[in-house]
């Protein structure tokens, strides 16, 4: 896969759809290569006229691992003495930096996770580079948040596992928490997901500072009511990752926001939301193309 020369580091980049297409840019969740969008959804988005680039955030993937910012102190963050090796305003640098080296001046960014963080800070902070924007399971700054379930919550706190087999089932044990009530699990299309990308690249301590990242994110509920371009939230109502509510803050703080809201769907995206999700982004980026002819 090609690499890209943006803000300091390099970016594995993948893309789906010509290149004339509409640029649509995905930024993945945390801890999530750019795998974590599938092929075939990321190739319902190309067949609705989008060129797609999916990322590799720092940290994570085949992208620059901040090696030298050493391993992120949780007891320190947890106690409100968080030190992080970089912001998540940096992580939204890195993606404005990638539409730069790609030579592209603005793109429709779809985050889901804590790339929905990104992708809010991207419209805040380089706005330039924004046509639409599109966040899904995401929410607020740290201190504005509806935090998690202690049950999800753990779920990001276990010691990661060393060997293959044992990271596959720590991930069947998060997937089954996550989950919706409407989306059963499916362990051998769970297995596989994770098993791929474990021998993709399986980088525990680049989670761990991307983790940190988050706790010490600043608010963004006043910087997001300046937000102009047309924006959709899209959240489950059964996330106890990421509860709802924070998809309704963010909906409510950015002017004119459309709020979706998927019964039944966990801090996932599964294949039957697909065609909704996929609907919306073509919808929304339809309105950014109207207000952009005036």
């Amino acid at each position: 896969m090609p690499r890209a020369s943006a803000n300091g580091i390099e970016l594995e980049y993948e893309t789906f759809g010509v290149p004339n297409a509409r640029p649509l840019l995905l930024i993945a969740g945390l801890g999530s290569q750019l795998i974590s969008w599938d092929d075939a959804f990321c190739a319902q988005l190309s067949n609705r006229g989008f060129h797609v680039i999916r990322f590799d955030n720092r940290d994570a993937g085949f992208s620059t691992h901040m090696v030298d910012a050493g391993s992120p102190d949780f007891a320190a963050a947890l106690n409100g003495d968080a030190h992080p090796a970089y912001e998540l305003d940096d992580l939204a640098g890195d993606a404005a930096g990638l539409l730069e080296f790609l030579g592209i001046r603005a793109a429709h960014v779809v985050g889901v996770s804590m790339g929905g963080y990104i992708a809010q800070l991207v419209a805040i902070n380089h706005p330039d580079r924004v046509l639409s924007l599109t966040s899904i399971m995401s929410g607020p700054g740290w201190t504005e948040s509806v935090h998690a379930t202690p049950e999800a919550a753990a779920t990001l706190l276990v010691t990661p596992a060393s060997s293959r087999e044992g990271r596959i089932d720590q991930a069947m044990s998060s997937r089954q928490v996550l989950l919706g009530s409407a989306d059963p699990f499916d362990e051998a299309f769970e297995r596989k997901r994770a098993g791929r990308a474990f021998d993709r690249a399986y980088y525990p301590v680049g989670t761990g500072r991307q983790l940190l990242a988050i706790m010490a994110s600043t608010p963004r509920l006043d910087r997001l009511r300046k937000v102009r371009v047309p924006t959709l939230v899209i959240h489950g109502t059964d996330d106890a990752l990421v509860p709802i509510e924070n998809g309704r803050l963010v909906a409510e703080a950015v002017p004119g926001a459309r709020l979706i809201e998927i019964e039944g769907m966990g801090h996932d995206l599964p294949k039957r939301a697909w065609p909704r999700v996929v609907h919306a982004i073509d919808d929304v980026a339809t309105e950014a193309a109207l207000v952009r002819r005036g």
